[in-house]
């Protein structure tokens, strides 16, 4: 399983590099398809910023981290923090879709990243939990 969230976390960190990119891009945005999807628009609203640091950054740090996690196992770690981080992107994707009525393919892919991220997380710590309670002595 741990390969399987290191390579969503690598592929998370990828989407938000991307999504970084576009953040400091002062051309015209290759991903600028239509009124409704335009990558340039959302990477450059007020929204993009927490705290002084574009939200693409956060994402490649906090995937980084959610991978190291991974390699480690610490899975009862990775949920919250996880969870968390699915959290904020459903939050940006509010902010996306009510109020600035334009979508970012980058951030909708990394929300497709958290998400299976989390659930894969909450499937190995909720199956784990059982295998304890089943096997109490751990034989």
């Amino acid at each position: 399983m741990r390969f399987i969230l290191v390579l969503l976390a690598v592929a998370g960190m990828a989407v938000s590099s991307l999504a970084l990119r576009e953040h400091y891009r002062t051309d015209t945005s290759p991903c600028s398809i239509n009124e409704k999807w335009d990558c340039g628009i959302v990477n450059h609203s007020l929204y993009a910023v927490l705290w002084g640091v574009p939200v693409a950054t956060i994402g490649i740090a906090g995937y980084l981290l959610l991978g190291a996690l991974a390699l480690k196992r610490w899975y009862a770690v990775l949920l919250p923090l996880s969870l968390g981080a699915l959290a904020f992107s459903l939050y940006l994707a509010h902010i996306e879709a009510h109020l600035l009525g334009v979508w970012c393919i980058y951030c909708v892919a990394s929300l497709g990243v958290i998400s299976a991220f989390s659930l894969l997380v909450l499937g190995t710590v909720v199956n784990r939990g059982r295998q304890k309670r089943a096997n109490p002595e751990g034989h």
